[in-house]
């Protein structure tokens, strides 16, 4: 039988590696975006017969780009552990 019956703690999460990893995001959101939808604009000028559609389908993959990584959440700084929120935690907190 063994000794220690405690139960065991989760390992630490290794810290300092957060930012590069949302750094790698971002870049990968803004860059493949602005591939793709560039793209997509020079298929389409190819298809009408235009020069501008390259050059807005870039911007769209900027902005889609901008928007995955807000969605994401990515733009924020986090220092440390964040206390998460849920729905009914003002409502609760009001009641106290």
């Amino acid at each position: 039988m063994p000794e220690n019956t405690s139960p065991r703690r989760p390992a630490p999460q290794p810290e300092g590696d957060g930012g590069y990893n949302s750094g790698m995001a971002v870049f990968s959101y803004v860059i493949g975006g602005i591939v793709v939808w560039s793209l997509i604009g020079w298929g389409l000028d190819n298809l009408l017969k235009t020069r501008w559609l390259v050059l807005a389908g870039a911007l769209v993959g900027i902005a889609g780009g901008i928007y995955l990584t807000m969605k994401h959440g990515l733009f924020t700084h986090r220092t440390g552990p964040q206390k998460t929120s849920h729905p009914g935690d003002d409502a609760e907190r009001d009641r106290r």
